[in-house]
């Protein structure tokens, strides 16, 4: 319903209702028999409705011993909660958000609001999630984790100032917060500031040696094309005694690639193959190297088997179109690119490759 529908509509309720109340004035003994009639009514649905569900699991006998409490107990919100874990861990988060909401508004608390507002993140509900997280941060303002999951909430609709600012309140109560810093790093990544998400990554390194931390700046670097990166790698990789790390290598692949280093790039995107051959983004930088390199047929293996790994993957089809192109094959191109656009559909130099290619050939190589 429209705003301006919904006030008339209640102005006219309003203009009825007292339009009503003076005719019962007039007729005082209709009043009384009337107000009778709607008492006795109200009796009958209550009755009638209270054995219906609160709950759409309310009649199953796996939870009928938590629903018997809570029978029992109706304000306790340890009971609500209680159950909307047990909907989350069986996957029915959609079941869960009831109780969440019903255990909240009964008692708010961190051991209940937590966990609501995974459970909006969960469902997408981002709305939602953003306005709990602003009542949690109200009643919990000292609390890190709240304001990092608000800052989290304002970026993803939109607000990365207020995100930001809130990261500088959490720091300024306590500058050696390496996950703040790490999570303001990679804001401040999606807002182009490399230099400052740099710094912010390297104190968080410096305070709290994690691996996280730590190849989030050497691909920085590595984008960069600062040798450090390969440093950083190196010195992980020293760490990983079961040789079980991908990332490393795939960073450093990422460096030589961007210094132009080919054929030490193609062996670390090798390695990481090696180590797990679902790798997708492996085949994609190693076939973007030898696009490069215009060894197409190379190229075009590659990619090929980046599909075949992940045939949703758009970036496989797209980069498998530019190869067509620079063959000059035009419609085999155009296919490409045109699959990778309905995997993507915000893929813009997928559609302006098509539109190029559809009014005369584009730059192929470019």
């Amino acid at each position: 319903m429209k705003l301006k529908h919904f006030i008339i509509t209640q102005r006219k309720r309003k203009g009825n209702d007292l339009n009503l109340w003076m005719s019962f004035l007039k007729y005082p003994v209709c009043f009384l028999l009337l107000g009778l009639f709607f008492a006795t009514l109200a009796c009958k649905n209550k009755s009638s409705h209270s054995d219906e569900p609160v709950s759409p699991v309310e009649n199953e006998t796996a939870f009928k011993p938590l629903n018997d409490s809570i029978h029992q107990f109706p304000g306790d919100a340890s009971l609500y909660l209680q159950r909307a874990v047990r909907l989350t861990q069986e996957n029915s988060h959609e079941l869960a958000t009831m109780d969440f909401q019903k255990s909240w508004s009964l008692q708010p608390g961190l051991d209940n609001g937590l966990p609501f507002a995974a459970n909006l993140a969960i469902l997408d509900k981002q709305a939602e999630r953003l306005s709990l997280l602003e009542s949690m941060n109200r009643l919990f303002p000292n609390n890190p984790q709240v304001g990092r999951l608000l800052a989290d909430a304002y970026t993803n609709s939109g607000k990365p100032a207020r995100a930001l600012a809130l990261y500088k309140d959490i720091l300024a109560k306590d500058s050696l917060d390496p996950e703040t810093l790490y999570e303001k790093a990679l804001l401040l990544e999606q807002l182009k500031d490399t230099a400052g998400a740099i710094e912010a990554l390297r104190k968080a390194y410096a305070y709290q040696g994690v691996d996280t931390y730590g190849l989030e700046l050497a691909h920085l670097y590595a984008e960069q094309k600062n040798p450090r990166s390969l440093e950083l790698c190196d010195y992980i990789l020293k760490k990983d005694s079961a040789g079980l790390l991908i990332d490393p290598l795939f960073i450093k692949g990422i460096y030589y690639a961007n210094v132009k280093q080919n054929l030490k790039a193609i062996a670390q995107f090798d390695s990481c193959i090696l180590r797990d051959w679902k790798t997708t983004d492996a085949y994609l930088e190693k076939g973007r190297v030898y696009f490069h390199m215009q060894n197409m047929k190379a190229a075009m293996g590659t990619f090929n088997m980046a599909i075949t790994v992940t045939n949703t993957d758009p970036d496989a089809y797209y980069w498998l179109g530019r190869c067509y192109e620079n063959q000059h094959q035009k419609t085999e191109a155009i296919n490409n690119y045109r699959k990778a656009i309905s995997l993507d559909k915000d893929f813009v130099e997928a559609r302006q490759r098509v539109e190029n290619l559809e009014h005369g050939f584009a730059h192929p190589s470019h």
